[in-house]
């Protein structure tokens, strides 16, 4: 790895290649939150990783670090804390209630279930932002 930074890749960069996804998979999850970010006017976000106790507390932190994270929507994943939280800003409420995002997550956890991971984060994001609507 002392090669990648000669690459141009950051540290993050080269954790997402280690990471629990296809480079496949990568490009199909960037383009959903492209897609969703351009159609709803909101910022989509995800977080896959250990959360720090209280677990609701540190997914909401993270949300706040967003940009504009009253329009922001994250999807905090800890497949091995067995954990899912989504945080909506509040712009991002207004359009998306919390039933939505309940229907959105049970979707989400029966893919992690059958273990799909990216399969239940695109859904995640399709779905949220099918309940968003248009910008």
């Amino acid at each position: 790895m002392a090669e990648a930074p000669e690459l141009g890749l950051s540290q993050e960069g080269i954790d997402a290649l280690d990471g629990p996804f296809t480079t496949k998979q990568l490009l199909r999850l960037d383009h959903a939150l492209r897609i969703a970010n351009q159609t709803t006017g909101l910022t989509f976000s995800v977080y896959l990783g250990e959360l720090a106790e209280p677990l609701r507390e540190s997914a909401e932190q993270l949300h706040r670090q967003l940009a504009g994270a009253a329009k922001a929507v994250l999807i905090a994943a800890s497949p091995n804390q067995r954990v899912l939280e989504i945080i909506t800003g509040a712009d991002a409420r207004k359009r998306i209630s919390d039933r939505d995002a309940k229907l959105a997550a049970l979707s989400m956890a029966a893919a992690f279930a059958g273990g799909d991971l990216a399969g239940g984060v695109l859904a995640g994001i399709d779905q949220l932002a099918s309940h968003a609507g248009k910008n």
